[in-house]
């Protein structure tokens, strides 16, 4: 693609990487076929494609994000579906999260979305704060008809039942059984603490069956990726740098992993995030180099076969955070296999189920349509349960299906003589 950028710009960082991915697409149209919202729209403005000659106009001509630009943009997944198909190599993910930050700064949305983005970055990276909400959202429930359309929304979404907090979340060394493997610091992440901490739970006992030290360090926080993707960058910063001093102070660790896939694809990119910072660049390109997905982990362990007969049929859904972002596309379901499990592949598995981060929440109409479609398909599986690595695609496609829906570990755990998992339990 041809870019006509002059040199004062190409002097800002951010920019002289814009163009670079630019000129990388040769506008080829391969990703059109793989977007999600251009299969639902069919307009070429939510196509990739489409997006990034908005964003090269945007930027090339150093104006203020307009209303059209905005309202494409947004409805973007990030699903990264367009990465895994392009021939090219465009790096769309940097593009689009630089687009991001552009409008963050140069656009002033209506009251009522500023108000939730706002309150969206302030609730769910804080697991207290988030679960405090949750409450209140289930005693406001009843009150739900006289409340503003968004925020009714926000309810609709919030669990009936919350889980106990779990132990395993709290900063621990949790020794290895027997001869211990490697070391390894786990991520507990932010809302998945509040709607899922089973997870957690299971991924402590299962790796430490197989012989892992595993840290919970103390200070260790969000990801970042949830306010990355709203444009905010400077607190995205600000939370990799937090936990770059957390498992600093904590380790030598073997790796540092991530049991949700978009928080484990943001902990891949903590070097390039900090890229420009000549006090963190090197130390967050060495925390990238430890990243791990927790299946990545687990094999490389020695897994023995399961102790349970009688097991589900699984449908493995594989999360975009994981097969596009981080090219991961079935080993977990290959872990479930190894352990005895029955898995089946889930038609149109490359297509977002619609969670992506916050945008079931900024996005309802679009997220809800995605899930319709993700849960159809699953249903052609005849499964009897779907495993899932990632808490944003746990949760929403539970909320669409009458079946349990749970991550790849906590099966394996179960597998290994852990405890059945809460959402296969007769009462759940």
């Amino acid at each position: 693609m041809e870019t006509r950028f002059d040199l004062i710009r190409l002097a800002d960082p951010h920019i002289k990487e814009a163009e670079r991915i630019l000129r990388t697409c040769v506008h080829c149209g391969f990703c059109l076929a793989t977007c999600p919202t251009y299969l639902l729209l069919g307009d070429e403005r939510d196509s990739p494609r489409g997006r990034i000659y908005m964003i090269k106009d945007m930027l090339e001509k150093d104006r203020p994000a307009d209303a059209s630009t905005v309202r494409h943009v947004d409805r973007c997944l990030s699903c990264l579906s367009c990465m895994t198909t392009c021939p090219s190599g465009v790096n769309y993910m940097h593009l689009v999260d630089h687009a991001r930050l552009h409008i963050n700064e140069t656009y002033e949305r209506p009251a009522a979305e500023r108000a939730l983005r706002r309150l969206l970055a302030a609730l769910l990276p804080y697991p207290g704060r988030f679960r405090l909400a949750l409450v209140g959202a289930v005693l406001a429930r009843p009150f739900a008809a006289l409340m503003p359309a968004k925020l009714r929304h926000l309810m609709t979404m919030a669990p009936r039942r919350l889980a106990e907090p779990s132990a395993y979340d709290r900063p621990a060394v949790h020794r290895a059984k027997g001869e211990r493997q490697k070391r390894v610091a786990l991520l507990t992440g932010c809302a998945q603490q509040v709607l899922t901490p089973a997870i957690n739970a299971a991924t402590v006992r299962l790796l430490t069956r197989l012989g892992c030290e595993v840290v919970v360090a103390r200070g260790a926080g969000c990801c970042g990726a949830l306010v990355h993707h709203m444009g905010r960058e400077s607190d995205a910063q600000a939370a990799a740098k937090r936990n770059i001093e957390a498992w600093e102070a904590a380790g030598p660790f073997d790796a540092v992993i991530a049991n949700a896939s978009g928080c484990g694809t943001q902990l891949k990119e903590y070097g390039f995030l900090l890229r420009d910072d000549p006090e963190w660049s090197a130390r967050a390109a060495a925390l990238s180099d430890k990243a791990r997905d927790v299946s990545e982990v687990i094999a490389e362990l020695d897994l023995p076969p399961t102790r349970l007969s009688g097991l589900p049929v699984l449908a493995y859904h594989s999360a975009c955070s994981l097969q596009h972002g981080q090219q991961i596309p079935s080993l977990p379901g290959d872990l479930l296999k190894r352990a005895g499990f029955e898995v089946r592949d889930v038609p149109e598995g490359h297509i977002c189920c619609g969670s992506a981060g916050t945008y079931n929440l900024v996005q309802p109409e679009l997220s809800a349509r995605l899930r319709e479609r993700k849960v159809g398909n699953i249903r052609q599986t005849g499964a009897d349960v779907v495993a899932a690595g990632n808490v944003g695609c746990i949760v929403q496609i539970a909320g669409g299906l009458d079946k349990p829906v749970v991550h790849p570990v906590e099966l394996l755990d179960w597998a290994q003589g852990g405890p059945k998992p809460p959402a296969l339990s007769d009462n759940a």
